[in-house]
C-alpha cells in the first residue's frame, strides 16, 4: 500500500456532474473534508448535455401548478412503481433548489415581470421547466462549479475508480487510477457518494458521452449493494439520425415544447393516431389546440408530441417498421412550420433553441428554421440504479450513498423530461447532507492492504496477456450491438435469452483481452477496465427485463404488450451473491399513504 498515493476524506464523492457537485457542496458546507473524483475534467460532465430545463412547480407561468400536480405527474409517468417518498420530496423541494441555484448565480430565462420563465415539456401538465434557452445543463454545471470551488473541496480530475473498498459490511474508501499517467490512487473515506451517471454506452446508439459506462452501478453491485428497476431504460424519441457520425446525439424535447411537430414520410402528424387512455383527457385531439398550448393558452391541452418519452419512441418505431419512416430510418421533427403562425419565426427559433440551430447547421448542414430534422430514438437514460433510502439516499451498504442517474426510485418506469435536472439538485443535496452526517457519526474505516493490492493486480492484468490477439474494442462493439438489437426498445423473451448467452460469452472474452503499450495515455487500457462495468449493467438490464413479463414505461415486451397489475406492486432487485452470481428478487412497494393517494386521485 505504500506504493499508492493516498488521500483521506470524510466524504468521497465519485462523479462531478450536477448530482456529484451538489452533494460535494452540501457535505462541505457542513464542515467535513470532501474529496471529489471525476472521470474527465471538472465542468465536462454529461449534465452539460441536458438542454430543455429543470422541472419545478414554481407556478411562474401557470399559477395552477404546485407540488401536488408535479407529484401526480411524476407518479403517473413512472406508472406507479416509483419510490413515492422520493417523488414527494422531489416535488416539494425542487422549487427551493432552483431558487437556490439562482441565488448562486444561474441566469435563467425570465418572464416579462422578471420571474424565472418555465416551458412546456412532455408529461407535465403545466409549463414547469426552468431553463436557459436550450443550454440549461451547461448553466447548472457552470453555477455549481463556480460555487463549489469556494467550498474547499479537494478535486481529483481525470481519475477513474476501479473498486470500492470495504471494512466488514461498511464502505471504507475507493481505489482508482489517474487516467493521464496510469498511476494508482487510494482514497480512504468515512462515507462515499456515487454520482456517476448512466449506462448508455452499453448500447450502440446513445446520446450519452463516453463516461457513461455504468461505473457507479457496477461499483455498488460488486460492493454488495442492491440495484433495482434495471429493466427500465429510456430511449429518448429524438436523437439525430444523419449523417452517421452524429447518430444518437440528443435533440432536446424543448423543440416540441416550442411547437415542433412529428411527421412521417407522408407528412402525417402520426402522434394523433394513438393517444393512451390515461392521458386522453389532457391531450389535444387537433393541431390547432396543440399549437395554442405551446403558446401559453391555459385552456388548451398539450399536443400528443408532448406525451411521455416511452410512448413517443414506440410510435416512431411503429412508423419506421410499417414503412412510413424517413430516408435514413427515422421520422421528421419540424419546427420550421411555425412560420405559418409567427411572422418572426426564424428569429424566434434561433432565440429559443440556439444550441439546436447551431448543432444541425454545423454537424448536418441543416437549417432548422427552414427544413425538418430527421430524428429517431436514442438510448438516453436509465431509470434503474442503486436502491436507496428515499430520505437519506443511503444504499443497502452502510456508508455508501447514491444520487442522480445512478440511483433508482424517483422515476419509476419512465422519467419525465426535466425531472432529471431537479433530481440532481434535490437528491444531490440530500446525499451530501446525510453522507456528511454518517461521516461525523462514524470513525475512519480500516482499509485491507491485501484487497488494495489485489485490485491493482487485476487492473494491470490486461498488460500481462501477451498471448491474446483480441483487444477490448471488439468486445465492447459486440456488446453494444447485442444490447441495441436484442434488449432495445421492443423486447421478446427469445431475443433476450440470446442476449444473456452472448453476455456470458463476452465475460470470458473480456477476461482475456490484451492491451499493448504502457499505462500512460492508454485508451485501450481504459476501455478494457470499463468492460467489466458494462457487462454488469447489461446483465442486470437483461435479467430484469426477462423477469418483468409485461409492458410498462420504458420496458416494452412484444410478447407481453399489456400492463399486468400484479407487476405494479413490486420492484425487481438484483444483488450479487457470495459466489459472485447475479440474483434477482421481487420487492414489494410500500403502500401509498392515504394523503398521497388522495393527491393522485384528485389529479386524475
Amino acid at each position: 500500500m505504500s506504493e499508492y498515493e493516498t488521500f483521506e476524506h470524510d466524504v468521497l464523492v465519485i462523479g462531478a456532474g450536477g448530482a456529484g457537485l451538489r452533494a460535494a457542496i452540501e457535505a462541505a458546507a457542513s464542515g467535513v473534508r470532501v474529496g471529489l473524483v471525476c472521470k474527465s475534467l471538472l465542468g465536462k460532465a454529461h449534465t452539460v448535455m441536458a438542454e430543455g430545463g429543470a422541472a419545478a412547480a414554481m407556478g411562474n407561468v401557470d399559477e395552477r401548478d404546485n407540488w401536488r400536480v408535479h407529484f401526480a405527474d411524476t407518479m403517473r409517468g413512472g406508472q406507479y412503481v416509483n419510490n413515492w417518498r422520493m417523488a414527494e420530496l422531489h416535488a416539494k423541494e425542487a422549487p427551493d433548489r432552483i431558487r437556490e441555484l439562482e441565488a448562486w448565480g444561474a441566469l435563467f430565462d425570465r418572464t416579462p415581470d422578471g420571474r424565472i420563465l418555465q416551458r412546456n415539456f412532455g408529461g407535465h401538465r403545466y409549463p414547469r421547466l426552468a431553463h436557459v434557452g436550450d443550454r440549461t445543463g451547461l448553466e447548472m454545471i457552470r453555477t455549481l462549479q463556480d460555487h463549489g470551488v469556494h467550498q474547499g473541496i479537494d478535486v481529483h480530475m481525470e481519475c477513474t475508480v476501479v473498486t470500492l473498498l470495504g471494512d466488514g459490511d461498511r464502505v471504507a474508501g475507493a481505489f482508482a487510477y489517474e487516467r493521464e499517467r496510469g498511476r494508482f490512487r487510494l482514497f480512504r473515506a468515512r462515507s462515499v457518494v456515487l454520482a456517476t451517471g448512466g449506462i448508455g454506452r452499453a448500447f450502440k446508439i446513445t446520446s450519452n458521452s463516453w463516461e457513461y459506462t455504468g461505473d457507479g452501478h457496477a461499483l455498488a453491485y460488486r460492493a454488495g449493494a442492491a440495484l433495482q428497476d434495471m429493466e427500465f431504460v429510456q430511449f429518448h424519441p429524438t436523437g439525430m439520425i444523419w449523417p452517421p457520425s452524429v447518430r444518437g446525439i440528443l435533440v432536446t424535447e424543448g423543440v416540441r415544447g416550442e411547437g415542433g411537430v412529428l411527421r412521417n414520410r407522408d407528412g402525417t402528424r402520426f402522434m394523433f393516431e394513438n393517444i393512451p387512455e390515461n392521458y386522453r383527457s389532457q391531450t389535444a385531439d387537433n393541431p390547432e389546440e396543440g399549437w395554442r398550448y405551446t403558446q401559453g393558452d391555459k385552456n388548451a391541452r398539450r399536443p400528443p408530441e408532448l406525451l411521455t418519452r416511452d410512448h413517443v419512441a414506440r410510435m416512431i418505431v411503429r412508423e419506421v417498421k410499417e414503412g412510413r419512416g424517413s430516408p435514413h430510418g427515422g421520422v421528421f421533427l419540424d419546427i420550421s412550420w411555425i412560420k405559418e403562425k409567427l411572422p418572426n419565426a426564424v428569429e424566434h427559433i434561433k432565440k429559443k433553441l440556439p444550441s439546436m440551430y447551431h448543432q444541425f447547421m454545423q454537424l448536418a448542414g441543416i437549417d432548422i428554421t427552414a427544413t425538418p430534422m430527421e430524428i429517431g430514438p436514442t438510448t438516453h437514460y436509465v431509470m434503474g440504479g442503486i436502491r436507496v433510502d428515499g430520505d437519506t439516499q443511503m444504499s443497502t451498504v452502510p456508508g455508501l450513498f447514491a444520487c442522480g442517474e445512478c440511483a433508482a426510485g424517483l422515476h419509476g418506469a419512465n422519467r419525465l423530461g426535466g425531472n432529471s435536472l431537479s433530481d440532481l439538485l434535490v437528491f444531490g443535496k440530500r446525499a451530501g447532507e446525510y453522507a456528511a452526517r454518517f461521516a461525523r457519526e462514524h470513525g475512519m474505516a480500516t482499509v485491507n492492504a491485501a484487497e488494495v493490492d489485489a485490485a491493482a493486480l487485476s487492473a494491470l492484468a490486461p498488460f500481462e496477456r501477451t498471448g491474446s490477439s483480441e483487444g477490448p474494442y471488439q468486445v465492447q462493439d459486440t456488446l453494444q450491438e447485442t444490447m441495441q438489437d436484442l434488449v432495445g426498445i421492443v423486447r421478446t423473451e427469445r431475443e433476450m435469452e440470446q442476449a444473456l448467452a452472448c453476455i456470458e460469452s463476452l465475460k470470458g472474452r473480456a477476461a482475456q483481452v490484451a492491451v499493448r503499450g504502457n499505462r500512460e495515455y492508454n485508451p485501450g487500457w481504459h476501455t478494457a477496465l470499463d468492460l467489466d462495468n458494462l457487462l454488469v449493467v447489461s446483465e442486470a438490464v437483461t435479467r430484469s427485463a426477462l423477469a418483468r413479463k409485461e409492458s410498462r414505461g420504458g420496458h416494452f415486451r412484444d410478447d407481453f404488450p399489456d400492463r399486468d397489475p400484479s407487476y405494479g406492486t413490486l420492484n425487481l432487485v438484483v444483488q450479487r451473491d457470495k459466489n459472485g452470481t447475479m440474483q434477482l428478487s421481487r420487492q414489494a412497494i410500500p403502500p401509498l399513504p392515504a394523503e398521497l393517494k388522495a393527491v393522485i386521485e384528485e389529479m386524475k
